[in-house]
């Protein structure tokens, strides 16, 4: 007896299994892929300086996306806790 798709739309039973192995199967082919460069990488007489330009490469991504991001601002609830005291004390506006 086979497993047949429902009406509503939702996978069943073999569609469910195949979709599965075929991603499985994309995955497992990215990461041969992955490790036979990696073993073409190591076979390089160059490896330390090549590490080392990727270290520094990363390095200086790192420094572009922390100089990206705004400024730290202060937490909320510190604030909406200056601006209560202020009300309070009749001290303009924070």
């Amino acid at each position: 007896m086979g497993y047949q798709k429902q009406r509503d739309g939702v996978l069943a039973g073999n569609e469910l299994v195949q979709l599965a192995a075929g991603a499985a199967d994309l995955a497992f082919s990215g990461l041969s892929s992955a490790f036979r460069s990696a073993r073409g990488l190591l076979r390089r007489a160059d490896v330390p300086e090549l590490a080392a330009e990727g270290r520094r490469e990363l390095t200086a991504r790192g420094r572009l996306v922390l100089h990206r991001l705004p400024a730290a601002t202060p937490p909320h609830m510190e604030t909406l806790a200056r601006h209560a005291m202020a009300r309070r004390t009749g001290v303009g506006d924070v």
